[in-house]
């Protein structure tokens, strides 16, 4: 590991592959480029579904690239005018689409800056902890913002990750999610989970390697180091 340039997660936001505008930038809603394709089910008839059991539906979306999907989602919303869904979507680099549903609110900020208010009914991350350092970190911070019926769905690559005393050590990590009830799918690269949870992450964070190259996705990515 010491022959690794390990970067903090302040500079790894300033890497141009985290900057990376191949991946999600203009990802649609649905379609063969869409998010229904990217994390196994539509987005869109999960939120209605919901509403039929409540009058408000939050959707949060972490690396949301420039908004496309989200805005497709909040304009259907408002076409449908049943209840109410909001929908909130994060990015770093924030190129965003010009946007004007009220129930939608695109925010530039640092996934581990950003500060929820509320929770959630439906976290999702369409491949963006592949660029995150701590990936971790920003696990548990999703999976504490949900409700507690809430689903958190994110494409993640066990590979991607590096224990130092233990090589690899994708299976100890993966292991411990599980032990907090999420649900990682290997052949699909998802992560999933059902339900508010909150955790200690027994993992120290060493930084972040940008130059590892590409994963499953075909496009550079990050590996995360941890003792």
């Amino acid at each position: 590991m010491n022959e690794k340039r390990l970067l903090s997660t302040t500079k790894l936001e300033d890497s141009p592959v985290v900057a990376n505008c191949t991946m999600n930038r203009e990802r649609d809603l649905r379609g063969s480029n869409g998010y229904e394709v990217e994390v196994g089910f539509d987005p869109l008839e999960w939120l209605q579904w919901r509403l039929a059991r409540q009058s408000t539906v939050r959707w949060l979306d972490l690396c949301c690239g420039s908004g496309k999907a989200l805005i497709q989602a909040a304009v259907a919303c408002e076409n449908i005018g049943v209840g109410s869904v909001r929908i909130t979507g994060v990015d770093l680099v924030g190129m965003f689409l010009p946007n004007k549903p009220t129930d939608l609110q695109l925010i530039q900020c640092s996934v581990f800056d950003y500060q929820p208010t509320e929770k959630f009914d439906l976290i999702t991350c369409v491949h963006g902890l592949h660029y995150l350092g701590d990936k971790l970190k920003a696990i548990r911070l999703a999976a504490s913002s949900l409700v507690s019926d809430g689903r958190f769905v994110a494409n993640l690559d066990a590979a991607n990750f590096c224990l130092a005393e233990a090589g690899k050590g994708q299976r100890r990590i993966v292991r411990f999610l599980r032990e907090q009830g999420f649900e990682y799918l290997p052949a699909k690269h998802l992560l999933k989970l059902t339900g508010h949870r909150e955790f200690e992450i027994p993992f120290k964070f060493c930084g972040a390697d940008d130059s590892a190259g590409p994963n499953y996705t075909k496009q550079p990515v990050v590996t995360s180091y941890y003792e």
